[in-house]
């Protein structure tokens, strides 16, 4: 019996590029050129960069690449960088991020388990104690992990202009109303 399939992805992945979205939202678009150190991406970069990485998993899961070798990388991360280089403003990085993660999500919704469970060989791993194949089902969490790592940079760049994140404010919201007295309200 398995708990966790396609659609359980799929909605994961939405709550997180929600959570994503959110961010784009509330970051003032005259703050989108802000980068939090020399040589490093700009929170629109960050953006663009977040919207377009899941493609290289649509590119393995619908080419039915089952070893990473047979992949051209070279042509495929320069049209990905291609496409994160493109000028945007705030409204078109917002609209690009539900576009692509909606593609995403949709594809791996649709997922049968037997595809979930096909192995794909990873001939690139420095550490020999990590498996050099994974499930496909494996491979296509890293989108998730990879925008949640992308994220987290995108909240300390929040913090860094002044800005509470959206989660954070959450979180202290639920932490007043846990030490609210019962039947206050914490203002």
């Amino acid at each position: 019996m398995t708990y966790y399939g396609a659609k359980e992805l799929a909605a994961s992945f939405r709550t997180v590029r929600k959570n994503t979205i959110q961010i784009a939202e509330e970051i003032p678009e005259n703050k989108y050129e802000f980068r939090a150190a020399p040589e490093t991406r700009t929170i629109a970069e960050t953006l663009a960069h977040i919207a377009v990485s899941p493609r290289f998993q649509i590119h393995i899961l619908k080419n039915k690449v089952t070893d990473l070798r047979q992949v051209n990388f070279p042509p495929l991360f320069q049209e990905m960088m291609a496409e994160e280089a493109k000028p945007r403003t705030k409204d078109e990085l917002i609209a690009l991020l539900k576009t692509e993660g909606e593609n995403f999500a949709a594809l791996v919704e649709t997922l049968p388990e037997s595809v979930l469970a096909e192995r794909v060989s990873t001939p690139f791993g420095a550490d020999p104690a990590v498996p050099t194949d994974r499930s496909r089902f494996e491979m296509l969490l890293s989108p998730k992990e990879h925008e949640m790592h992308h994220r987290a940079q995108l909240m300390v760049q929040q913090r860094m202009l002044g800005l509470v994140p959206h989660l954070t404010r959450q979180m202290q919201q639920r932490m007043a109303q846990a030490q609210a007295p019962a039947g206050q309200q914490p203002r």
